[in-house]
């Protein structure tokens, strides 16, 4: 019946039809439910048979584990600090869990997943809602279909934000991210910084003290009280006793607060395992990122600081606090931003794993750092497989002639 209804009125949408303006809104609706209909009909240079719209939706596939985190542990620390007397009951989740009539309960599975999906699920349609009116709106001025690529970055950004940001400002950073991120460079495929880390880090300078996740914490509370990215920020100024009241295994698995999607390394991982296997993701970026993290962590171990307590913090502890973990494996491998020599990806990789090292430890303005270090990455991946190119060049040369 759908495929009848979207035949039945296609004519509309073609050249000299009534709604020729929109045919980018039907192509992109058309061509998501269905196999676009001009395909190649012959052998071609392509590979295989993946098209952009599958690619992305592989992605978010391998999301499926940092969202269902997003929904749980979002609800579960905003549960933990409501008992603690953290967080007031005066905000509109509070007031739908008490109509629900759903406990403020960490204990309750249910309360946790509903709770948490009154902060995410916002943020999440707000997100998706000025995005795609950004991209159909570029689509119409271009004259062409609606990319995909916001089909991810949609979803990317609602996941690297913190709990109890302002819509306002979700729909202001998604503007950012889209537009100047994105779109001024010509569209899905063109752009040379990672559109969801541009929204971040716009959100991150123009509005710190949202973005920087310390919510739902009250003066002199326990741990137990503790919700927001707030363990990071206690080891710049008490090195390992900040983390104090958190297990590496409540890290690991993402039982700690921070923003929505970023806290488990478990989910994390098991999206890792997806895109290797599938192809979409580097194995050699998400490696070399933790090979360089190793080896930074491991040096400023070995160097020490008396002034410093940042120094004395494990490579184990950095990959699982903060967004380290999510980074690597959705951020770092983007396709579009990202290197795309073998080499390239090596040597790429190591220097964002070393670059979040030291950003978080000698700048304790930073206590994050991911994000910096993977959009200072991007800048110079261009250049970073301009000159393996040219070495293969050069080393081609010399064996021809020899």
């Amino acid at each position: 019946m759908l495929r009848r209804t979207l035949d039945r009125y296609e004519h509309l949408f073609h050249k000299g039809g009534t709604l020729e303006r929109l045919f980018p809104l039907y192509d992109a609706a058309d061509t998501f439910l269905y196999t676009p209909k001009s395909v190649t009909p012959g052998p071609s240079h392509v590979r295989d048979g993946i098209d952009l719209k599958r690619l992305m939706s592989l992605v978010v596939v391998s999301l499926i584990g940092p969202i269902a985190m997003a929904f749980y542990n979002t609800g579960y620390q905003a549960n933990r600090a409501i008992q603690a007397g953290a967080q007031p009951l005066d905000t509109w989740q509070t007031a739908a869990m008490q109509a629900l009539d759903l406990p403020f309960a960490p204990d309750v599975f249910l309360a946790c997943v509903v709770h948490g999906g009154l902060y995410f699920l916002p943020v999440m349609l707000v997100t998706y809602a000025v995005g795609g009116m950004w991209e159909g709106l570029f689509a119409q001025v271009r004259g062409h279909e609606i990319n995909e690529g916001f089909l991810v970055t949609g979803m990317l950004i609602p996941l690297t934000l913190p709990p109890a940001i302002p819509l306002w400002q979700v729909a202001l950073g998604t503007s950012f991210g889209v537009v100047i991120g994105k779109e001024i460079f010509g569209g899905t495929g063109m752009n040379i910084l990672n559109p969801a880390l541009t929204a971040r880090a716009f959100l991150f300078f123009a509005y710190p003290a949202e973005i920087s996740g310390d919510v739902w914490v009250a003066a002199g509370s326990t741990p137990d009280a503790i919700a927001g990215a707030t363990y990071l920020s206690a080891v710049t100024t008490s090195g390992m006793a900040g983390l104090e009241g958190v297990s590496f295994r409540d890290a690991f698995f993402g039982f700690v607060p921070g923003s929505m999607g970023e806290t488990s390394v478990f989910a994390c991982l098991l999206g890792a395992l997806l895109l290797v296997v599938t192809g979409v993701g580097s194995w050699r970026i998400m490696v070399g990122v933790t090979l360089g993290t190793v080896v930074a962590a491991a040096g400023l171990n070995a160097i020490g600081s008396t002034t410093n307590p940042y120094f004395e913090l494990p490579f184990w502890w950095h990959m699982v606090l903060g967004g380290w973990a999510f980074g690597m494996v959705y951020m770092a491998t983007d396709p579009v931003t990202g290197t795309h020599t073998n080499t390239g990806r090596w040597i790429y990789g190591v220097l964002i794993g070393v670059l979040v090292v030291l950003i978080r430890v000698v700048n304790p303005a930073y206590p994050e750092g991911m994000m910096l270090a993977i959009l200072l990455m991007n800048v110079f991946a261009a250049t970073i497989d301009y000159f393996v190119v040219r070495a293969n060049i050069r080393r081609r040369q010399a064996r021809a002639a020899a």
